[in-house]
């Protein structure tokens, strides 16, 4: 390929800035040949016609381009050897004419008393301006380029005049100078002179006067030199460690300026690159990505990419790339570790052109993901893939690696291939994040399970748990062209309140799910549905606050809450490849909670029936009891241990606990209870106020019992006892239940009725009375009695004061007779003897020594209504 470019205009001087020249050595032949006559003339063989009406100057238009380290050294190693040209020594001719005789003379003092002169003119003199370089085609051993340009004397660059005169004077006489066939071969010797590359150059004819513009066009073949060496250098560039670079040029050129031959010229020049003259890697565009499976050759199933780039080419360089192949490589656990080969990709024939975008099309294959590169890394749980996963879908920049393959492609040179192959150079990679990947999250059918109470405090077993379907709508990337299938997830995530962090929600346990996917519409982005069934996760709470108020607004709020979380999820993922494993993919979502109570719910509402006394204690009750109560929430819950304070005026008579049960939305029936009575671990008041308790209980008034929790609630999670500590569940007394049927003329509403009739001897002066015991399993003792009876609610009728015990067991129970001091004349007693050989009904105030096990109390005891038998 040999197309031009529009030519470039750029002086040498500018095109020069950076390189510096470190030596220049110039040897004339002692050679000198007798002028002959030849019957061709210099401007008709040479491959570049001189251009004396065409003048370019440096300082007249200078765009800042070919600053180029291409132009440079084009610049340096090829017009060297021109500008050395004007470099005349002596040679023989036949002077015939007087005007010859002055120009040999002329020749003869530039030769011999002024050569440094007229060198230093054409160090300073020469203008060459790169207008094209363009690699015509590919060879066996190297390529062959052409090389276009420009070269102009300007003596206004010679700041000496004395410089400036002579060199003006000799290059007038001389005219034009040719140069031969040469060869330049080019070194590095700060990398022990290796050889870098050869150059043929063709002979070439330039016009040195002053002003005149010579346009250049020519064939050169570049031959690659020691392909050890340019690995050498590729590394140390690609890798960072190339901070300067000296190239050396060495050549033997034959020159003649029209008849007379100036024998053959030893030229070395030597350029160093440093700084921003050394070439960087050129930035590039990544225009469009897309992955797809493919069926392998094996049956088998691999992975396809396709991505097209773009690029800049900053330098007036034009060539084609032929189709290549490479190897596609990622780090390994340590940087000393080999790479990892995940692809093969090639290139199709890419044409540059200078100065203008290069499209790049890639195709790449993965056959398989290789052991290591899918295996944990040593003291780590994160693989090489993983790291490149993960630092892909953080948006964060990584490295892949490109070498070239040693399998070489159809029509590309072996050199190429064995050149490629040796060098692998590091490609950085743009992240994608993946902010917003999952669109819905959301749990259903939830099921909240209280902590172990013995477990330790802050430790998993010690916090609330929580088990639902998690369902999530995941947007895939539009690149991902493949089947995928969910088939677990995990995630850590944390959660929050109106800002305020609540706690962390461990879902770092993997969870079967399933996915399916949605067909996208209207050109958008397909979706995947996925659940997922979460069991027994525990939330971490990490303010007692903030929870507080959570479960507040769910027990009276009466409407949603709505928690934020942020959450890194990993997803393991079923492909063409096999099981991948896609770590910390970032996601934000909101999860609405529906209240624990509707509108115009009764909290819990809990009935206490089947009292039962197990064990006492000297001021202490141990008593079990069966719950009802309705569960207005859709919510579930594993109770393995809580315990409930119970209250009367806002002081602790006691507590009850409850171990192992199961709540369920709805009615939750016979749950069992166990209730320790100790008024005592109130102090004196807590005694007074239990004291009155049971005795407006006995005597049938109405009384109730708080229900509160308390951080010792579920031991090993006290916020979540603090939390609901704000709800106090208030219950009527329960109902101690009796045997038998109501009294007669009874008000069993009233209360419990132990007395079933009683029967008053008038001669004897005493009593008994038919009891009925509340206990079904247990005695009850009577230790002492200072009862007095009433007629008519105020009369009194007479007075029992007892102070031996008697059992009350089980079931119906006639007491001992107990003596009665009657109230002689007074209106209650009259009332008493009116009624002998009936029925009347009295009232009774009375102070009660009660005794179960070692327990023991006196209450007070009010009660209306007794029906009494009277007898002689």
């Amino acid at each position: 390929m040999a197309g031009d470019l529009a030519p470039t205009q750029a002086g040498t001087e500018e095109a020069s800035s950076g390189l510096r020249s470190a030596s220049n050595k110039s040897n004339n032949s002692l050679r000198s040949n007798p002028s002959r006559k030849s019957s061709h003339s210099t401007e008709s063989t040479p491959l570049l016609s001189r251009d004396t009406d065409q003048r370019h100057y440096n300082n007249e238009q200078d765009n800042g381009e070919g600053n180029s380290p291409a132009a440079s050294s084009l610049r340096s190693l090829q017009d060297r050897p021109q500008d050395k040209a004007i470099k005349i020594r002596r040679g023989p001719t036949i002077v015939s004419l007087m005007a010859l005789s002055i120009i040999l003379a002329f020749i003869l003092v530039a030769g011999f008393f002024a050569p440094a002169i007229v060198q230093e003119y054409a160090m300073q003199a020469t203008v060459f301006e790169p207008t094209n370089l363009s690699i015509d085609s590919f060879t066996a051993t190297g390529v062959r380029a052409r090389v276009q340009g420009k070269f102009t004397m300007d003596a206004s660059r010679v700041s000496n005049n004395a410089v400036r005169n002579i060199g003006r004077a000799g290059t007038w006489i001389a005219r034009e100078v040719e140069s031969g066939d040469s060869k330049v071969e080019v070194y590095l010797p700060e990398y022990g002179n290796v050889l870098l590359g050869m150059a043929t150059v063709p002979h070439i004819v330039v016009n040195i006067r002053n002003g005149h513009t010579t346009s250049i066009d020519f064939l050169s073949d570049l031959q690659a030199g020691d392909i050890d060496g340019i690995r050498r250098i590729a590394n140390d560039w690609l890798e960072g460690r190339l901070g300067q670079l000296r190239i050396e040029g060495r050549a033997d050129v034959r020159l003649k300026s029209g008849l007379l031959r100036l024998g053959t010229q030893s030229i070395s020049e030597s350029l160093l690159f440093e700084g921003h003259d050394l070439p960087i890697m050129p930035a590039y565009n990544i225009t469009s990505m897309s992955f797809h499976e493919v069926l392998l050759p094996d049956r088998q199933k691999g992975m396809a990419a396709d991505v097209s780039l773009t690029m800049f080419n900053a330098y007036p360089v034009k060539f084609t790339i032929p189709p290549l192949g490479f190897d596609v490589l990622v780090a390994n656990c340590a940087p000393n570790d080999p790479y990892i080969l995940l692809a093969d990709a090639t290139t199709d024939e890419v044409n540059v052109e200078p100065r203008e975008d290069v499209s790049v099309d890639v195709g790449g294959i993965v056959h398989h993901l290789p052991d290591v590169l899918t295996t944990a890394c040593p003291d780590s749980q994160s693989s090489p893939l993983d790291t490149l996963l993960g630092e892909y879908i953080h948006g964060e920049e990584t490295t892949i690696f490109v070498r070239g393959s040693r399998i070489p492609n159809a029509g590309t040179p072996s050199w190429v291939t064995e050149l490629a192959s040796s060098i692998t150079v590091p490609v950085p990679f743009p992240g994608h994040t993946f902010d917003g990947l999952i669109k819905k999250f959301s749990l259903a059918d939830v099921h909240i399970g209280l902590p172990d109470p013995l477990a330790k405090p802050r430790t998993p077993e010690s916090q609330p748990r929580l088990s639902a379907t998690v369902k999530a709508l995941i947007t895939l990337p539009k690149e991902m062209g493949f089947p995928i299938d969910v088939s677990r997830v995990r995630a850590d995530a944390e959660m929050f309140y109106h800002g305020a962090k609540l706690g962390n929600l461990d879902l770092s346990n993997w969870q079967k799910a399933n996915s399916t996917r949605l067909q996208s519409e209207d050109g958008k982005a397909p979706q995947l549905a996925v659940e997922s069934m979460v069991k027994d996760a525990p939330l971490d709470v990490k303010d007692d606050d903030v929870f507080s108020e959570v479960v507040q607004a769910l027990v009276f709020g009466g409407k949603d809450i709505v928690l934020n979380i942020n959450a890194e999820v990993d997803v393991e993922v079923e492909t063409a490849l096999g099981i991948l494993v896609v770590r910390n993919i970032p996601t934000q979502g909101k999860i609405p909670i529906k209240p624990l109570l509707g509108s115009g719910s009764e909290p819990f509402s809990p009935k206490v029936g089947s009292l039962e006394i197990v064990d006492t204690g000297l001021k202490t009750l141990l008593i079990q009891a069966q719950v009802n109560f309705s569960n207005p929430t859709q919510y579930s819950a594993l109770v393995p241990y809580v315990n409930i304070h119970i209250l009367n005026n806002d002081t602790i008579l006691g507590h009850a606990v409850a171990k192992d049960i199961t709540i369920v939305p709805g009615a939750n029936q016979k749950i069992p209870v166990e209730a320790l009575w100790d008024p005592s671990s109130s102090g004196l008041k807590g005694e007074h106020i239990g004291q009155e308790l049971l005795s407006q209980y006995i005597s049938g008034f109405n009384t109730t019992l708080t229900l509160k929790t308390h951080n010792g609630t579920i031991p090993s999670q006290p916020s979540l006892g603090h939390a609901l500590s704000f709800l106090n569940i208030e219950i009527p007394t329960p109902k101690l239940s009796t045997p038998g049927p109501p009294s007669p003329g009874g008000d069993d509403q009233k209360g419990p009725r132990f007395i079933e009739d009683a029967t008053m001897h008038l001669l004897s002066s005493s009593a008994d009375f038919t009891l009925l015991s509340p206990l079904p399993h247990s005695i009850l003792y009577i230790t002492y009695i200072n009862a007095t009876a009433f007629y008519n609610h105020t009369d009194p009728v007479g007075m029992i004061l007892y102070d031996l015990p008697f059992a009350v067991p089980p079931g119906t129970t006639q007491s001992p007779r107990l003596p009665v001091n009657w109230g002689l004349g007074s209106v209650g007693y009259e009332a008493v003897k009116s009624a002998l050989g009936g029925n009347l009904k009295l009232d009774a105030k009375a102070v009660v020594g009660v005794k179960i096990g070692r327990w023991s109390q006196r209450v007070w005891f009010q009660g209306g209504g007794i029906g009494a038998k009277i007898r002689l």
